[in-house]
């Protein structure tokens, strides 16, 4: 009898172990991904993702390509719905539930509706991927509170209104993509105060206007794009021998500078398009110096020899077209 129950006790304790063990996912996240699961699957969307590996009988940390969990608690670190079709509906408040997500990723799922602000309890949030949906209204401002983001990227959506200066408020920001949007107004002074070195920039394909403010040349750009603006005036304050810069794209804006006057460029520097703008002068001398491999100065009011040296020479002459008087190789036209 004695033996019997010791067998008994054996058997509950390994059962009991064994659940424990297999039941890595927390039960609040757990809870958060159903609720999730079912504002997912409302009317008239029942059957959404009927066909996901969303077992609530299976350990949710083991719902591979949605979830993944990290830390000794095993917490859930990151959600990922990309190209998934969810047919027009609103970012579920429910994935505010999931406290220690650090990654979330919602890229192409058809989704619409306004930011929740309810995100900005993801006090861990490093990643955020909301591109390539229907999203709009204004970017909201709330998303200064997310302090741990790393990168934040809305392209491909349909916001509307100014850029919120606030956002300048992420101490560990690095890369900012609001490109293809509908944003209006000028790009905020405060976007200087961004301070992580080789800093990640696309504003492009929007009706931004008015000059680059003359401050954001104290930050370590690696990568800009404000292409497809209405931006004017000056840009030669963003050039530099101690820059990062890589790639730098300013094309079919209303730039107006005297290109003569930019002394140096990075030497990491390989790509530069200033086409379809107003510039004026000469090309710079520096440009020999730089690596640069790719540059587009087409559409603009440049004149004189185009500098020996460099790749200069490499380039297509479709680099240099419809200026008024550039002249020497590539370019067909001899310098008098």
């Amino acid at each position: 009898m004695a033996m019997n129950y010791l067998h008994y006790s054996i058997f509950i304790l390994l059962f009991l172990s064994k659940t424990a063990f297999s039941e890595r996912c927390h039960p609040n996240d757990k809870k958060a991904l159903l609720q999730i699961k079912k504002d997912l699957n409302t009317p008239p969307n029942s059957n959404l993702i009927s066909s996901w590996d969303w077992d609530p009988l299976v350990d949710c940390c083991d719902w591979d390509n949605i979830v993944s969990c990290g830390g000794a608690a095993n917490r859930i670190i990151l959600f990922n719905l990309t190209l998934a079709d969810l047919n027009h509906l609103r970012i579920p408040a429910a994935v505010s539930d999931l406290e220690y997500l650090e990654e979330l990723y919602l890229k192409s799922t058809n989704l619409t509706g306004e930011i929740p602000k309810e995100i900005t309890k993801l006090s861990h949030l490093k990643y955020l991927d909301l591109r390539f949906n229907h999203l709009s209204g204004n970017i909201p401002s709330f998303l200064s509170r997310l302090q741990t983001l790393t990168s934040l990227d809305l392209s491909n959506n349909d916001f509307t209104g100014s850029i919120p200066a606030s956002l300048s408020q992420l101490p560990n920001l690095n890369t900012l993509f609001l490109n293809r949007n509908k944003l209006t107004g000028e790009i905020p002074r405060s976007f200087s105060d961004f301070r992580q070195p080789k800093f990640y920039i696309d504003l492009s394909g929007n009706q931004l206007a008015g000059e680059i403010p003359s401050r954001l040349g104290n930050v370590d750009f690696q990568v800009i794009d404000v292409s497809r603006n209405r931006l004017v005036g000056d840009i030669s304050f963003l050039f530099g021998k101690n820059k990062s810069l890589i790639y730098a794209d300013f094309s079919r804006n209303l730039l107006e500078f005297d290109f003569s006057k930019v002394e140096y460029f990075p030497v990491s520097l390989s790509t530069l398009d200033l086409s379809h703008n107003r510039v004026t002068g000469r090309l710079p001398e520096g440009l020999v110096e730089s690596n640069i491999g790719r540059l587009n100065v087409s559409y603009n009011r440049l004149c004189g020899k185009i500098p020996v040296g460099g790749q200069l020479q490499e380039l297509e002459t479709t680099s240099f077209f419809h200026n008024m008087c550039l002249c020497g190789p590539p370019l067909l036209k001899k310098c008098k």
